[in-house]
């Protein structure tokens, strides 16, 4: 009898302990016929109660993102357009801030295909992704669509439901890049979830709406620099008085207003056709795109601050006018692309910042942003000339106009330093860290401050005797945004801005400038070691740490994590600082931190095939991964051991522990030390 209460205890036990490999995200796929050499390719996820998973579009310096890849690609077929989404929520991650995208319950992903090889009967697929709740979870799924031999399509269209081919699906799984393969394959019949694809074009066409208004309100910009305003009285007086009647004048002035608009979507329209919807977002995450952006906006810059004009030929301005007085609807045509050609060295910077922003968002958006940067050109031609009595109402030109034009300026440098960032953050350079950022935009805004006040005069200002009041009260407002900026030397997070500079965590110190933001770290740090959170020695290399431990007679603490690891920052920000833990992390313990998303490729000779899941180690993180669940039975982060110099745990009752409690953590920690001790 107790032989069998035994073994039932031991199954019980073991069955625990093997639960703790999770997957909360359960993946069926389809393979969907669109015409001859289409496909759609849907991968639908459910995701279990209180889990979420992150995005590709989560912006780097976050969670882990979600990767789409395609492994036999090469030769076979190409992607059209980025893998769509269905409905994400978007909220601010204070431990990374950033604003992290994610997927809550379920997740559909498409990804649409042009098969070029006719032999092609088979698409491999691949998913990178990380899961979080309490703790969390990176994992890769491996999926093998077939694709459907001699199916033709009827030339003739037809108004119904394309054929849906089902995929026969290999789901083979890695948790944290590894987690064992949990069924065989299967033929799964499902069908979109058109609500879901509904809501993903609506966040898509929120992100539309806000390109709109910002190059709406640019418009209005543009119209307060010298090149456009004074036009204003000019053209409508042009239209009231030279046309017969009233009615015919307000006529022309309307179709002069859409001829404007239609001049500058045009040139939208033109920019999207040239380098393709879907191109326009590849490109906006270039290194060598966001290098070009870059120096572009300088160049806008220093033409808005005085140093030299951008300027179209004159020829085409005096061929454009000649066109204007031939009268009628094609003369007014002329005449607003007139008015273009000759305002362009100031609304040419606009609008190049404006198509460059524009370009990030990928699809339609340069088309909607000229459209809503003319149509804020071109209601005021078009209102004056309905209500001239409004023109009383204008202010006089003046001086006013270039100081317009060089704030502006100041704007279009700081908004190109982001530029720069996106390409230092790509190539992991560190030339553009945190601090240095902010620095350029402290002096940016703060000459544009000193600039307001008076103190700092430009090539094309006018002598100012004094400064008017809105002056004041804007200078002002930069000043305190100035101020504002400066504590973020020092590592407060700045959430008004958090989307422009890097992350905390990419910065010359983890504690901002001086080491304020807790203890300094050692002068000397043993070999293999680093200075990590809180002035804290840090192992990344097991071996390394393990010999180092040895040297001191020291137990070690494994800890278990990752670079995009929301919780693991958690406990690093809230546990570990306090006054009860950190000294017994700093002298009690040695730390070893093995990073289980680190995408570093182990050399050749020391890759191999786990015996626990079967899968291959080929990264660095692939190999701390197998180490956690063949040792410890689980693949969460973050995970704790204390364990003694032979790699055995301190703590019998509870080897292991995560995302928990600063008291239960302390006496955890306190438990292990003293059993090291005996």
């Amino acid at each position: 009898m107790r032989k069998t209460i035994f073994l039932l205890l031991a199954f019980l036990a073991f069955a625990n302990v093997n639960s703790q490999i999770l997957d909360p995200v359960k993946w069926t796929t389809k393979i969907e016929k669109k015409s001859d050499k289409t496909y759609i390719l849907t991968f639908d996820g459910v995701i279990e109660k209180d889990w979420h998973m992150y995005s590709q579009f989560t912006p780097d310096g976050g969670p882990l993102a979600l990767e789409v890849i395609f492994k036999n690609q090469k030769g076979n077929f190409s992607l059209i357009g980025k893998a769509k989404e269905s409905k994400t929520k978007t909220a601010y991650n204070d431990i990374f801030e950033v604003d992290e995208t994610y997927f809550q319950n379920k997740a559909q992903i498409q990804q649409i295909i042009l098969v070029s090889n006719p032999k092609t009967t088979k698409i491999e697929a691949e998913l990178n992704y990380q899961v979080c709740k309490e703790v969390c979870i990176n994992l890769e799924k491996k999926f093998t669509f077939s694709v459907p031999a001699g199916a033709t399509v009827s030339a003739m269209p037809k108004v119904e439901k394309p054929t849906v081919e089902m995929a026969d699906t290999v789901d083979s799984t890695k948790v944290d890049l590894l987690v064992p393969s949990l069924g065989a394959s299967t033929i799964v019949e499902t069908t979109a979830d058109n609500a879901e694809i509904e809501a993903a074009k609506g966040d898509s066409r929120r992100g539309l709406w806000s390109i709109f208004f910002i190059a709406f309100l640019s418009g209005f910009a543009a119209l307060l620099t010298p090149c456009v305003f004074p036009m204003i009285p000019m053209t409508v007086s042009f239209f009231t008085k030279q046309s017969k009647s009233r009615a015919k004048g307000i006529r022309n002035a309307v179709i002069y207003g859409i001829s404007i608009i239609v001049i500058y979507v045009l040139l939208g329209f033109l920019v999207t056709w040239i380098f393709g919807a879907d191109a326009l977002n590849a490109l906006s995450t270039n290194v060598w795109f966001n290098i070009i952006f870059f120096i572009l906006l300088v160049v806008f810059a220093a033409s808005f601050l005085g140093a030299f004009e951008i300027m179209l030929p004159n020829s085409w301005a005096n061929k454009v006018d000649n066109q204007a007085d031939r009268g009628g609807i094609i003369g007014i045509l002329f005449m607003a692309l007139a008015l273009a050609i000759v305002s362009f060295s100031c609304t040419g910077p606009i609008v190049g910042t404006l198509l460059v922003e524009a370009a990030s968002k990928g699809g339609i958006a340069p088309i909607i942003g000229m459209f809503g940067f003319s149509l804020a050109l071109a209601l005021p031609f078009m209102l004056f000339a309905m209500f001239p009595g409004w023109l009383h109402s204008l202010p006089k030109s003046g001086g006013w106009l270039n100081t317009v034009k060089v704030v502006l300026g100041f704007l279009e440098l700081a908004l190109a330093f982001k530029f720069l960032s996106n390409a230092d953050l790509v190539l992991q350079l560190h030339l553009l860290e945190r601090e240095v950022f902010l620095a350029i935009w402290i002096a940016i805004f703060g000459t544009l401050a000193f600039y307001l006040f008076g103190k700092i005069t430009l090539p094309h200002d006018s002598p100012l005797t004094h400064i008017s009041v809105g002056r004041l009260l804007f200078g002002l407002l930069v000043l305190t945004f100035t101020i504002y900026l400066i504590p973020g030397l020092w590592g407060a997070p700045l959430k008004l801005i958090n989307a422009f500079p890097p992350s905390v965590e990419y910065s010359e110190s983890p504690f901002g400038v001086g080491g304020s933001g807790g203890n300094a770290p050692m002068a000397i740090l043993p070999d293999g070691a680093k200075s990590g959170p809180h002035g804290l020695v840090v192992f990344e290399d097991y071996d390394k740490g393990l010999a180092y431990a040895k040297s001191v007679n020291k137990p070690i603490m494994l800890d278990f994590t990752g670079y995009a690891c929301v919780n693991c920052r958690k406990m690093e920000n809230n546990v570990w600082p306090d006054p009860k833990i950190l000294p017994l992390l700093n002298n009690e313990v040695v730390l070893i931190s093995l990073y289980v998303d680190d995408k570093r490729d182990l050399p050749k000779d020391q890759q191999f095939v786990s015996k626990t899941t079967g899968s291959e180690i080929e990264t660095v993180g692939d190999k701390w991964t197998d180490f956690m669940i063949s040792k410890y039975k689980t693949n969460t982060q973050p995970l704790y051991v204390l364990t003694d110099l032979e790699g055995e745990s301190l703590n019998k009752a509870t080897p292991t522990i995560s995302y928990v409690s600063l008291e239960e953590y302390e006496t955890w920690l306190k438990n292990g030390i003293s059993n090291f001790k005996k």
